[in-house]
């Protein structure tokens, strides 16, 4: 990203930690000074499993797991909830996402091989990719995954290949890109006609003639249709409007090839706040608009209610997470920019380096005062474009302070890297006063076992 281009006109903000509303996980307090998560004194978890460190609030996303579904289930209660498991995986997620509930979404092999591992129902799994590979869609289908969703005719020829050696049939899904543009960042639009995903519902009426192609295939059974229209998404109504694209495209597939299907997969895309002033609809809002709009599109095109499943990730999973860091180093730059050092950067979160997402920082030893200086917080590899956090206000920083940055817990870890040698963070799971280690600390030992 360009340092150059960030606002540098921010101002110094007299709010406390616990004035930043809704980028906090649920149970997030300060006492003495300190910031609290889950019971659990940040401070002196950072002192006890070091930093960098990924904590997240088991209690909220437990909460939010449940949010999601009794929002769904009560309005329309022959729906389910998939976990877009690409936000964060690791084992103890996949046991919460079973305890609860939830179906998953998989984007590949290694995905799929987690939920295996855990005893996770291959029946409860979605997969997705735009090119799966041949090993991939064997090991999916010799698991007896739920759904593979489909995104184009040579991956359909695979899957009815793969699926006859084994003797079975499976059931895909359409991936269709139904050309909504959803009001985001350019790299996170996965709807719009011009994307790698997908059958394009345009483009000569691609969609709909490739229909044909699938149910002319031996070995599959086309269940439904799914589409996603992007991340991080505050406009609510770029849902509503793909809702009434895809109930229409199922009501032309009943018409035409006289075909009723009863699953309609909207995919996620919900915004959460990543900075004090952001105020993204809330789950119930997400939920009131998704089903009146199947509901509104089925009886204007004369459709039975479908099954209808939503695939929320960020929305479930990236404020109840947040990074501990020590600061190391302080450079100060006279009408440029202070620069504080920390033990961690664009391998542990890539986000802002890769497209400028923005996080609100907090001195976890400092909570309960203002945050008077504007800072970035910059990593400790050899990338000029090595931030984390760019012109945010803290409070006054020090060496050996532990800073928390807020809303990591999707695609923080999940994009992690060991660039520069550096081992990926433990994640602990807090809850209650307690603090469990769920996924240790790589070592060096583990960055060089693949070597021969």
């Amino acid at each position: 990203m360009s340092l150059a281009a960030s606002d540098r006109s921010k101002q110094p903000d007299n709010r406390t930690t616990m004035e930043l509303g809704k980028v906090l996980p649920k149970t997030a307090e300060v006492h003495d000074g300190h910031l609290f998560i889950g019971g659990v004194d940040m401070v002196e978890l950072a002192k006890q499993q070091g930093t960098a460190l990924y904590v997240f609030d088991q209690a909220d996303l437990e909460d939010r797991m449940r949010t999601f579904r009794s929002a769904f289930e009560s309005r329309y209660p022959n729906s389910g909830i998939i976990f877009a498991s690409k936000a964060f995986q690791n084992k103890e997620m996949v046991r919460l996402l079973a305890q609860e509930g939830l179906y998953m979404d998989s984007s590949g092999g290694g995905e799929l091989a987690c939920a295996l591992a855990c005893g996770y129902d291959p029946k409860n799994v979605f997969l997705h990719g735009n090119n799966k590979t041949e090993r991939e869609l064997r090991e999916a289908i010799e698991a007896g995954v739920g759904r593979i969703i489909i995104d184009s005719r040579i991956e359909l020829a695979r899957i009815s290949r793969i699926a006859g050696e084994l003797g079975v049939v499976q059931p895909i899904y359409m991936r269709i890109t139904p050309g909504v543009e959803a009001d985001t960042h350019d790299y996170i639009i996965t709807g719009s006609e011009d994307s790698k995903f997908g059958f394009t519902i345009g483009m000569d009426d691609f969609a709909f003639r490739c229909v044909a192609d699938v149910l002319a295939a031996p070995h599959v059974e086309l269940k439904g249709f799914h589409c996603h229209i992007g991340s991080q998404i505050f406009d609510l109504s770029s849902f509503r409007e793909a809702a009434f694209i895809m109930v229409e495209f199922m009501a032309r597939v009943n018409r035409e090839y006289g075909l009723a299907l009863d699953e309609l997969d909207l995919g996620g895309g919900l915004g959460i706040a990543y900075k004090a002033e952001d105020n993204p609809p809330s789950i119930d809002d997400f939920a009131e608009m998704t089903t009146t709009a199947v509901r509104d599109a089925c009886a204007q095109f004369g459709l039975p209610l479908p099954r209808l499943y939503v695939e929320p990730g960020r929305s479930l999973v990236a404020n109840p997470g947040v990074t501990l860091y020590t600061i190391g180093i302080m450079k100060t730059l006279p009408d440029i920019r202070k620069y504080v050092a920390i033990d961690g950067g664009m391998s542990d979160n890539i986000r802002t380096a890769l497209y400028g997402a923005s996080y609100e920082p907090v001195i976890a030893n400092k909570a309960d005062q203002p945050r008077t200086e504007i800072i970035t917080l910059c990593g400790k590899h050899c990338e000029s474009g090595d931030v984390v956090v760019v012109d945010m206000p803290i409070q006054t920083p020090e060496v050996g302070d532990i800073v928390c940055v807020f809303c990591t817990g999707a695609y923080c870890y999940t994009m992690s890297s060991t660039y520069n040698g550096q081992p990926r963070p433990a994640i602990v799971f807090v809850k209650d006063g307690e603090a469990r280690v769920v996924t240790r600390r790589e070592t060096y030992e583990d960055l060089m076992a693949r070597d021969l």
